[in-house]
């Protein structure tokens, strides 16, 4: 278990979206958000809840403004967090007042960045720029997801010089929030440590977290060699449901959330572990139902 540095905290983002957004079978609305106030319980800095995205590529997530308009936020000091894939997406997402962050995947794999929101790259890159002002004009915060940021399947091109280029733009757009995601779960020791060394010499004052993929065997490093280079908010999905399904066939698991607890140890993270326990029995009966 590590020992922060002083008045330093580790964030941890839960993010149910990622863990409902590849089950075909439907879940309930009323399911989704007992799961949610359950969760809002906890004391995470911030829910990942929902996505406004096309029914068609992502339906379990439908009905996210129905969640977002049921879910009680009177006792709870934890933020929430969606999805936007494009600009009419955005635009929906700022109208409503419990969203604090619009998260906005973009990747630095051209064939995944076609794949997941039917954009290039630099299509991709005119998407920031209405974010951006859509978030500034509603007091929301934008947060980029450099999805394949440590690697993808496809041969496209990477190396963490091409992930430092990318955030280079983006911060020169105004971005200063960025979550670097391992979508299909191929990060290792080394192009963690050369990715987020790289973003500690060059953007010493970004917010940038992970969001990690992981099997059973390697979710310990990850942490430790994001830690090492300065990472200090975590995304996870309790049980680590969930994965990427427009990535590829084979889902990889989100990072479990009882595995950020366990290196960091609760002094560090400050959640209820009563309210945690109660999340991860609902999370199993929850998703056990439909995987």
């Amino acid at each position: 278990m590590p020992t922060l540095p002083h008045n330093s905290k580790v964030k941890i983002v839960e993010c149910p979206r990622d863990a409902m957004q590849g089950i075909l079978d439907f879940i309930p609305t009323s399911q989704k958000i007992s799961y949610i106030n359950t969760l809002l319980k906890v004391g995470f800095h911030t829910l990942d809840c929902g996505s406004f995205v096309s029914p068609k590529m992502i339906p379990q997530m439908r009905d996210t403004e129905q969640v977002l308009e049921s879910i009680d936020l009177t006792d709870t000091s934890t933020l929430l967090s969606v999805i936007v894939a494009n600009n009419r997406g955005a635009a929906d997402a700022v109208k409503h007042d419990q969203i604090k962050y619009l998260g906005f995947p973009f990747s630095i794999s051209e064939t995944f960045q076609k794949r997941n929101t039917n954009k290039t790259i630099l299509e991709s890159f005119d998407t920031v720029k209405y974010i951006l002002d859509a978030c500034g004009s509603n007091n929301k915060q934008m947060v980029v997801y450099i999805s394949m940021g440590f690697g993808n399947p496809y041969g496209d091109d990477w190396n963490s010089a091409i992930v430092t280029d990318w955030i280079g733009k983006l911060v020169d757009l105004g971005v200063n929030q960025f979550s670097l995601s391992d979508t299909v779960g191929v990060s290792d020791e080394e192009s963690i440590e050369a990715v987020f060394g790289n973003l500690k010499t060059h953007f010493k004052s970004l917010d940038v977290g992970a969001h990690f993929h992981t099997t059973q065997e390697a979710w310990r490093t990850k942490i430790d060699s994001a830690y090492k280079y300065g990472c200090r908010k975590f995304d996870g999905a309790i049980r680590g449901f969930g994965g990427c399904p427009m990535a590829k066939d084979e889902l990889v698991g989100n990072m479990p959330t009882e595995c950020l607890l366990e290196f960091f140890g609760n002094e560090n993270l400050e959640i209820d572990l009563n309210e945690f326990q109660k999340s991860v029995l609902l999370a199993d009966q929850l998703f056990t139902a439909y995987l």
